[in-house]
């Protein structure tokens, strides 16, 4: 049994709204950033305990936290912003698929976050949860990763719009984000499977069976997580919370656009890599045909000359061409003679 799948079997019978980390401790204390902005000022700090805002701002305030172990410092940080127990508790449970809920003045969505691990040619993942009301906005990533690192830098030199909008739009900047990280792994997914093509026409071997099935997992496991994903930040665009500006919810249609490109791109993948998969097989069948070709030829050609061998191997006294002076040779001639007809002929009718 696993250690993630244990942590999570402790959550059994204990009641809704249970606060219960089940992921990995990947730092040894988390990490908090705070952000302040307006549309003509801004402060950041980053520190390791919860930290109220440095000074009264109109603007958006967003707590970025990387790292959840901690239960009490994400209860602080709940009770401060009146968050739902149950939202605290999707964000700790990791094992949570892609959501939207939608309270009566917050909006709290799980989208997970994609990297490619260069060593293990693998897809990770990583949750990450998003509570925002009218003038705040609460982060949860799970690794110590700064996923939101370019957010934050275009919030601080005043790219972009996030300065100029509310909390709503600051949610659609860190949505885009996590999915424009998933082009990235469809990218080198991309370049996998062509260099998979590729080895299967030239030179497939038994190695080449474990990659295309590896990587058939890995599309399957993309594809779990985006189609709930796209179901959610549907439900974003849709939804009416008075939270949710108008002019904001065509950005995030565009971010369900870009989660519908992704899905086919992965359909079109699973589709390239069964037939990749069936490309390997016909190649093993072409190379056992060529083989099995090869020595019913052999066989074919020795077939008339086993027959001569074999008749003038026998041991009987009246046989005229064993006592011919050149019986020897014309033997040689002839089966010789019969492998030069039948390799003519082979080649005549393009056998060979």
């Amino acid at each position: 049994m696993s250690r993630r799948r244990k942590k999570t079997q402790r959550k059994h019978g204990l009641p809704p709204g249970t606060l219960v980390f089940t992921g990995d401790r990947h730092t040894d204390v988390p990490d908090i950033v705070l952000v302040q902005y307006t549309e003509s000022d801004t402060f950041m700090q980053s520190a390791r305990e919860m930290a109220p805002p440095a000074r009264e701002m109109a603007g958006v305030v967003w707590y970025d936290v990387r790292g959840l172990h901690h239960v009490p410092l994400i209860e602080q940080l709940g009770r401060q912003f009146g968050v739902h127990t149950l939202a605290l508790e999707d964000v700790l449970d990791i094992q949570q698929r892609a959501k939207f809920e939608d309270y009566e003045d917050a909006v709290f969505i799980i989208a997970p976050a994609l990297t490619f691990d260069e060593a293990t040619l693998e897809v990770q993942h990583e949750q990450i949860g998003i509570y925002a009301g009218k003038d705040f906005v609460l982060s949860f990533q799970e690794k110590p990763d700064d996923t939101f690192a370019s957010v934050r830098d275009r919030i601080l030199h005043g790219n972009g719009r996030i300065r100029k909008r509310g909390a709503d739009y600051l949610v659609y900047a860190l949505l885009d984000t996590i999915v424009d990280h998933y082009y990235l792994v469809l990218d080198k997914l991309e370049e996998l499977i062509d260099n998979q093509e590729h080895q299967v026409l030239t030179a497939p071997d038994e190695s080449t069976k474990r990659s295309i099935h590896h990587l058939k997992l890995q599309v399957l496991a993309l594809r779990k997580t985006v189609f709930p994903l796209r179901e959610a930040v549907n439900a974003f665009s849709r939804s009416d919370n008075p939270m949710v500006q108008d002019s904001t919810r065509l950005f995030i249609r565009d971010i369900y656009d870009h989660t519908i490109q992704i899905m086919d791109a992965i359909d079109t993948w699973r589709d390239v890599l069964n037939g990749i998969f069936d490309l390997y097989l016909s190649q093993l069948s072409f190379r056992m045909n060529n083989v099995m070709q090869v020595l019913t030829i052999i066989s074919t050609i020795f077939i008339p000359l086993t027959f001569l061998a074999g008749v003038y191997g026998m041991n009987f006294q009246n046989m005229p061409e064993l006592g011919w002076r050149y019986g020897y040779y014309a033997v040689w001639g002839l089966m010789l003679l019969i492998a030069l007809l039948l390799l003519h002929l082979f080649r005549k009718k393009r056998w060979l």
